[in-house]
C-alpha cells in the first residue's frame, strides 16, 4: 500500500477495520470453522475437495475415473459409494458441462497454489530484505561522519542490498527443501514462536504508547464508511489488504503435512490473536506518524533499541513462512500427478510416519527460478505485492465455489445453504479480486502469464493422456483372440515371466497384440498390470491389490490391478514384483474359494492383501532362513549363481544388478490341491527363469486440417512427454530387461 493512500487517521481506522473483520470472515470463519473440515482423509487443497465430489457424485472427468468403473466403483463398502440422490445431485450428474466447470476450476485453483508457491517466498524474502537494508542505512554513521557521506552510502546500500539479500535468501530457501516439513519445521519452531512472541507484545507496546483508541477500529462501522466513500485509488488498495490472509489457503493445502486439530489450535490460539495484536500495534503507529519516512513498514513501528534483533528474527521467520506455501506447491502437484493432471516427476517422501511430506526436486527448483526472476525483474516490493494479492484472492474464490458443492453433495446440507455459502464468501472474494485487477498492469499481469502457462501444460497433459486411453480401450482385443491366433502364427512360449504395463484393464492392449503379430513368442506367465489413480488419498494396503485370469487356465496369462491413492508412492520399493508374484500365488489359491472379489467382463478378481489364515501360498527365501528346507535351497541356488556373479563383478555389471526374491512353496498341506500346487510351482520355475517387461509408447499426432486449439494441446503435451520422466524410469524398471512398443494415433 502506498503512504499517499493514507491521508489522515481516520483512513488508518477504517483501513484497520478492515483487515480485522477480512481476517474474520476469511481466515478465521471460512478456513478455520468450514473448510478445515472438508478434508479428504487428511488430505486439503483444491484437488482434495474435488476428490471428494468425484467419489460422492458422478463428475469425474480424469483418465482414472471412467476406464475401470466395473473394477473400481462397485466394490462392497467401498469408498466410492454413491450416497442418497438429491435433486442437486441428479442435475449436476445430467449436464456435462458441469463436469468440465468442475475439473477447470480444480486446475485453475491448483495454478494458483503454485502461483502462490512463487509469489510469497519473493515477497517475504524481498519485504526482510528491505528491512535488512533499513537497518544497515541506520548504521551508515558508523562508516562516516560526513552527512552527505552517510546519505551516498545509505543509497548505496537502497540500490545495492535488498535484491542480492533476497535472491541468496532464496537460494538458501529452496535448498533447504529436499530436508522435508518435518526437520525444516523441527530446527525452525523455536524462531517462529520467538517471532510470534515478538511481533505481538510490538503490537501490545505500539497500542499503549501510540494511540489506544485504534481498538476503537474492530467496529464493522468504520470498514462501512470505507466502502462508502472508497474511490478508485482506496478500492486498489484493497488488493494490499488481501495480504492479510495469504497464507490461509496454505493452511488448507498443507493438511496432508500437518495434523488437522494442531492446525486449527495453532491458528485460533496463537496466530489469530497474534495478527490481530500486530496489526492494531501497526496502525496505532501509522496514526500517529504519517508524516514520517516508510511509515507503512512493520520495522518502521519496532522500538529503536530492539529494532536490530527484530530484523534478524525476520529474516529466518521468512523461511518458515515461504514454507508454507512450498509445501503446498508439492502438494497440490503431487495430487495433480497422481490423478493424471500432471507431466511425469519425481516425487520424494520425506517422511515415513505422515505420507503427505512429499518433496519434488524438479518442480523445487522451477519455482526457485521463478521466485529469482520475480525478485530480481521487479525489485519492488508493490509489484510483488499485487501480484500476490492476485493469486492468494483467486484461489480462495475457486475454494469457495467448491466448498459450496461440498456443502450440497458430500455434506447433503439444503441447497439454501450451499447457496449462502458461495454468495457471503463469494461476493467478498470477488470484491477483492477486481481491486487486485486494478493493478494488473503493476505486477499482477506476471500472475496470468504463470497462469497461462501452467495452465496449458495441465489441460494439454490432461487431454493428451485421455487421448491415449481412448486410443488404447478403442484398440484392444480380447483374449479369445490371443487363444484364436496363437496356432496361426505359430506362437512359441518362452521361459520366464513377461510384465506388462498398460493403462487399461480389461482386454489385451494393442501394443501387445502389435508384438504378438511381428514377432510371434511370448513368455510361459504373463501378467498385466495396470495402476488406477482411485479419487481419494490412501489406499490400504489390503484392498491395493486386484487379481484375475485372463483366458482359460491353460494360458497362464493374469491380471493385477494396481490402486493407489493421490498421496499413496506408486511403485516405491524395489520388490514391487515380488509383491505381485506374491499376490497371484494368494490369488491361485484362493481361486476355487469364496473370497471377496469382484466381477469384470473377463471374470472374477479377488482383493488381495493380507495372506490368508492357514500362511502364504509362496514364501520368499530370504524370509525363511530358519526352515532347514529354504536353507538347502538357498545354497543351491548360490552355488548356481556364483559363477554368473562373478563374471558380472569381473565386467563391471555387478553394481547395476537388482536384488532378487525367489520363492518357495510351504510344506505339503493337505488343504492344497495338486493342481493349484503344480500351478505355483510352475509360477517359481517362470520366476526362476527371468523377467522382461513390455512397455507401450504411443505417439500423438495431429491430423491434418486440425484447429489450432489441438494442436496447442497436441503439440504442448508431445513436448512434456518428451522432456519429463520418462515411464520406465517413473516404473523402475531395468533397461536391459525393457523391451518398448510404439505406436501412432492420430487426432
Amino acid at each position: 500500500m502506498n503512504a499517499e493512500d493514507i491521508k489522515s487517521e481516520e483512513t488508518v481506522y477504517e483501513l484497520f477495520s478492515c483487515i480485522f473483520w477480512t481476517i474474520n470472515i476469511i481466515s478465521l470463519l471460512k478456513y478455520a470453522f468450514i473448510v478445515l473440515r472438508a478434508d479428504d482423509n487428511g488430505e486439503g487443497g483444491t484437488f482434495a475437495l474435488y476428490s471428494l465430489l468425484c467419489r460422492h457424485a458422478k463428475v469425474g472427468l480424469l483418465p482414472n475415473d471412467t476406464s475401470a468403473n466395473e473394477v473400481m466403483h462397485y466394490e462392497t463398502g467401498s469408498p466410492f459409494k454413491i450416497k442418497v440422490e438429491s435433486r442437486a445431485r441428479r442435475a449436476i450428474e445430467k449436464h456435462k458441462s458441469s463436469h468440465y466447470l468442475m475439473l477447470f476450476l480444480a486446475l485453475f485453483g491448483s495454478c494458483m497454489t503454485i502461483g502462490v508457491g512463487v509469489l510469497t517466498p519473493a515477497l517475504s524474502v524481498y519485504s526482510v530484505s528491505s528491512g535488512v537494508q533499513r537497518s544497515m542505512s541506520d548504521m551508515a554513521h558508523l562508516f562516516s561522519s560526513s552527512p552527505r557521506k552517510q546519505e551516498a552510502i545509505s543509497n548505496a546500500f537502497e540500490k545495492y542490498v535488498p535484491v542480492p539479500t533476497a535472491s541468496a535468501i532464496l537460494v538458501c530457501l529452496f535448498t533447504l527443501q529436499h530436508y522435508g516439513t518435518h526437520k525444516i519445521g523441527f530446527i525452525f519452531a523455536p524462531i517462529i514462536v520467538i517471532w510470534l512472541i515478538f511481533i505481538g507484545g510490538g503490537g501490545i507496546y505500539n497500542i499503549f504508547h501510540w494511540n489506544k483508541q485504534i481498538i476503537h477500529a474492530v467496529s464493522p462501522m468504520y470498514m462501512y464508511r470505507f466502502v462508502k466513500n472508497i474511490e478508485i485509488k482506496s478500492w486498489r488498495s484493497l488488493g494490499s489488504i488481501v495480504l492479510c490472509v495469504a497464507g490461509s489457503e496454505a493452511m488448507f493445502a498443507d493438511l496432508g503435512h500437518f495434523r488437522k486439530k494442531s492446525i486449527k489450535i495453532t491458528f485460533v490460539c496463537l496466530i489469530y490473536p497474534v495478527l490481530v495484536l500486530c496489526y492494531a500495534g501497526q496502525a496505532a503507529y501509522i496514526s500517529k506518524n504519517l508524516h514520517a519516512a516508510d511509515f507503512n513498514h512493520l520495522s518502521e513501528s519496532i522500538p529503536h533499541r530492539i529494532r536490530h534483533w527484530f530484523i534478524a528474527l525476520s529474516l529466518l521467520a521468512s523461511v518458515v513462512g515461504s514454507q508454507a506455501t512450498i509445501t503446498a506447491s508439492f502438494s497440490i502437484i503431487n495430487q495433480c500427478l497422481a490423478l493424471g493432471c500432471f507431466p511425469r516427476v519425481k516425487v520424494i517422501h520425506t517422511s515415513d510416519k505422515i505420507h503427505g511430506q512429499v518433496y519434488i526436486p524438479d518442480i523445487n527448483w522451477l519455482l526457485m527460478v521463478l521466485s529469482l526472476a520475480v525478485t530480481i525483474g521487479f525489485h519492488d516490493i508493490m509489484r510483488i505485492g499485487s501480484a500476490t494479492g492476485l493469486a492468494v484472492i483467486s484461489g480462495m474464490l475457486v475454494t469457495t465455489c467448491l466448498m459450496s458443492l461440498v456443502i450440497a453433495l458430500y455434506w447433503e446440507k439444503n441447497l439454501f445453504e450451499s447457496v449462502c455459502c458461495l454468495i457471503f464468501f463469494g461476493s467478498i472474494e470477488v470484491m477483492y479480486v477486481s481491486a487486485c485487477m486494478l493493478n494488473f498492469h503493476k505486477g499482477a499481469w506476471y500472475l496470468v502469464v504463470l497462469l497461462a502457462l501452467s495452465l496449458t501444460v495441465m489441460l494439454s497433459w490432461h487431454y493428451g493422456t485421455k487421448k491415449k486411453l481412448e486410443f488404447d480401450l478403442q484398440n484392444k482385443v480380447s483374449a479369445e483372440w490371443l487363444t484364436d491366433i496363437s496356432p496361426g502364427l505359430g506362437v512359441t512360449r518362452v521361459p520366464g515371466i513377461g510384465f506388462i504395463y498398460t493403462d487399461i484393464v480389461t482386454g489385451i492392449p494393442a501394443f501387445f497384440s502389435h508384438f504378438i503379430t511381428n514377432l510371434p513368442a511370448f513368455h510361459q506367465v504373463l501378467i498385466f498390470v495396470s495402476f488406477k489413480s482411485l479419487p481419494m488419498p490412501y489406499v490400504p494396503a489390503s484392498r491395493r491389490y486386484l487379481i484375475g485370469r485372463v483366458g482359460p487356465k491353460d494360458l497362464k496369462i493374469y491380471r493385477c490391478v494396481v490402486r493407489y491413492g493421490y498421496c499413496d508412492p506408486i511403485r516405491d520399493t524395489d520388490n514391487f514384483e515380488e509383491q505381485i508374484i506374491s499376490s497371484i500365488g494368494e490369488f491361485i489359491t484362493m481361486e476355487e474359494n469364496e473370497f471377496e472379489s469382484l466381477n469384470s467382463s473377463e471374470g472374477r478378481m479377488v482383493v488381495v492383501g493380507k495372506p490368508p489364515a492357514d500362511g502364504s501360498a509362496l514364501i520368499p527365501l530370504n524370509e525363511t532362513n530358519s526352515d532347514e528346507e529354504s536353507v538347502s535351497l538357498v545354497s543351491n541356488i548360490e552355488t548356481q549363481l556364483a559363477p554368473m556373479v562373478a563374471d558380472a563383478v569381473e565386467s563391471g555389471l555387478g553394481s547395476v544388478m537388482r536384488k532378487k526374491v525367489r520363492f518357495m512353496l510351504p510344506a505339503k498341506s493337505p488343504k492344497m490341491r495338486a493342481s493349484v500346487r503344480d500351478e505355483l510351482q510352475e509360477l517359481i520355475d517362470a520366476r526362476e527363469s527371468g523377467t522382461a517387461y513390455f512397455l507401450g509408447q504411443v505417439h500423438l499426432a495431429v491430423r491434418d486440417g486440425s484447429d489450432v486449439l489441438k494442436r496447442l494441446l497436441i503439440m504442448t503435451y508431445a513436448f512434456c512427454d518428451k522432456n519429463c520422466r520418462e515411464p520406465p524410469v517413473a516404473l523402475n524398471i531395468p533397461h536391459a530387461a525393457l523391451v518398448e512398443v510404439g505406436m501412432v494415433c492420430c487426432i
